[in-house]
């Protein structure tokens, strides 16, 4: 013999599901396993509510973050621009000089006058500052 059919609250599944909760999340809350839920989604009456759900929560948010970005919140503008515009911080850490030549230093050191003591000195502190692995 089957179980009894759980009954699950639309209206319920639209709040939870409009707040972006994930399945693991209304499942616990409305009480049944995720297999279950999984099983309603498939009914289009289910699948079309979460989708509509989903939806306006998705606008919600939206609305919500171009309020703020139109009120002068910059963080919120800076988001707006990388994520719908396509605007990306460009860093540039180039090692190397004009045209990808090699740096030019002015004064390159002369360790032919320290003292063997002053030498193993350096050795060590090149030691201490050398990432793991590399000799």
């Amino acid at each position: 013999m089957a179980r009894p059919r759980v009954k699950i609250d639309v209206a319920e599944l639209e709040k939870l599901y409009g707040m972006q909760c994930t399945d693991e999340e209304v499942a616990a809350f409305v009480g049944v396993s995720t297999r279950t839920l999984a099983r309603r989604k498939e009914v289009s009456k289910f699948a079309e509510v979460i989708d509509r759900a989903k939806a306006r929560g998705r606008v919600s948010v939206r609305r919500a973050l171009f309020r703020l970005a139109a009120s002068g919140n910059i963080a919120a503008a800076i988001f707006l621009a990388k994520n719908l515009l396509g605007y990306k911080d460009i860093v540039s850490n180039e090692h190397s000089g004009p045209d990808g030549t090699p740096i030019q230093f002015a004064n390159k050191p002369d360790y032919s006058q320290l003292s063997n003591e002053e030498l193993e000195q350096l050795r060590k502190i090149a030691t201490k500052t050398r990432p793991p692995g590399r000799d």
